[in-house]
């Protein structure tokens, strides 16, 4: 639902940002298929010997949620969306403006999988509207406690990011110059993430300063840093 969603969005920013609207289709779909499959190939590698005792266990891939089978995918998914972008001859910064919405939309729906999966889970807590793991799989695949109240973090975010895809989507036919929405992007997720990262179980997440910050927050740090340096006005530099 959630590339469905992105996709029929991407559609109508690119033509807001003055695009080919089937250029930019082509290009999600591209992209979305090489994130998809770089990160299955990825899982598949990593527990190749589980997989081999449990082949059954294949069918289930997709539903699996992890951090670094995350940041992997985007990687990839972005060197592969700048060299097809580049052979469609479509602009590098206008393109990602278009992009900004649906992939913070995408962000807010992946983070609602990962809640129905496990994955990423919050601190042990006793608010009301906490949620409780109960399938063995949940915390074989994700690691997630069972019977244990958690913080429903990844609903945070994904209200979080789902706020930030509707600030984008009104901006963007108001940015003032190409690139502008893309950085916001980066700056929003960033806090979006930093922010979140505090009720998010630190299991296997890093630790750094001492462990006043995790890996995602720093990752978060440099997000925003990213996004103001590309928000800094770069009006009379030629469109790469």
């Amino acid at each position: 639902m959630g590339v469905l969603l992105a996709l029929f969005l991407a559609e109508r920013t690119a033509r807001i940002a003055g695009l080919d609207s089937q250029l930019v289709w082509k290009l999600c779909v591209v992209t979305l298929f090489a994130a998809l499959v770089s990160s299955r190939l990825l899982l598949i590698v990593l527990n190749w010997t589980e997989l081999r005792a449990h082949p059954l266990w294949l069918l289930t891939l997709a539903m699996v949620h992890h951090p670094l089978l995350a940041c992997f995918g985007g990687l990839f998914a972005l060197v592969v969306a700048v060299l097809y972008g580049r052979w469609q001859r479509l602009p590098l910064w206008t393109t990602a403006d278009a992009l900004a919405a649906p992939l913070a939309l995408g962000l807010a729906f992946e983070q609602l999988g990962a809640l129905l999966a496990g994955s990423g889970y919050g601190t042990e807590t006793a608010v009301r509207w906490a949620v409780i793991y109960t399938d063995p799989l949940t915390g074989q695949w994700s690691g997630a406690p069972l019977g244990i109240a958690l913080h429903p973090v990844q609903g945070y975010a994904a209200l979080g990011f789902l706020t930030l895809s509707i600030i984008l989507l009104v901006w963007l036919p108001y940015r003032h110059q190409p690139g502008d929405a893309a950085g916001l992007l980066l700056l929003g997720a960033g806090v979006v993430v930093f922010v979140t990262e505090f009720w998010r179980d630190s299991e296997g997440r890093g630790a750094v300063l001492g462990g006043a910050l995790d890996g995602p927050q720093l990752a978060a740090v440099a997000l925003v840093v990213v996004g103001g340096v590309v928000l800094l006005d770069r009006r009379e530099v030629v469109e790469g």
